[in-house]
Order: C-alpha cells, then structure tokens, then sequence
C-alpha cells in the first residue's frame, strides 16, 4: 500500500469510527430521555396515590416468563412456611 491509500483508508476508518462514535452518544442522549419520561410517568403515579414500588415490582414480573415466576412464588411459601412467616 503506498502512503496515499494508507491515509486514505485511515481516514475513512476515522470516519467511520466517529459515525460509530456520533450514534452511540445519540442513544445515550435519548436513553437519558427516556429514563427523564419513566420518571415522570412514576411521580405522576405517586402523586396520584400509586405505590411506585408495587409498581415497579409489577413491571418487572410482567417481563419474567409466568413459569418462573410461578416456581419462585413456591418456593418463597416454602421458605416462609419453614420459618413460620406463612
């Protein structure tokens, strides 16, 4: 490769790393925003009367596969049972 080619492809892998660069500091941003909006929407629920922690917990178990769940909630009353919480 001679010196021009060799500045020529490490200018367009500049360029192509700043675009890489450029898009992820864009998703950054708008993941912030997002998070800015999740926020929102749980001091409006709390502010309305909501528990935010029930909240939370019903967002998270509504992703978990109901079988999972199922299981843990077993063993949970199992373990509670053992140790006379039930």
């Amino acid at each position: 490769m001679d010196e021009t080619t060799a500045e020529a492809t490490q200018r367009v892998t500049a360029n192509e790393l700043r675009q890489f660069i450029e898009r992820f500091e864009r998703l950054e941003i708008e993941k912030k925003d997002i998070a800015d909006q999740q926020k929102e929407v749980m001091a409006e629920a709390k502010a309305r009367g909501y528990d935010t922690k029930v909240m939370r917990k019903v967002i998270s178990l509504r992703k978990r596969d109901k079988d999972d769940i199922a299981e843990e909630e077993a063993v949970l009353e199992l373990y509670k049972e053992a140790l006379g919480m039930a």
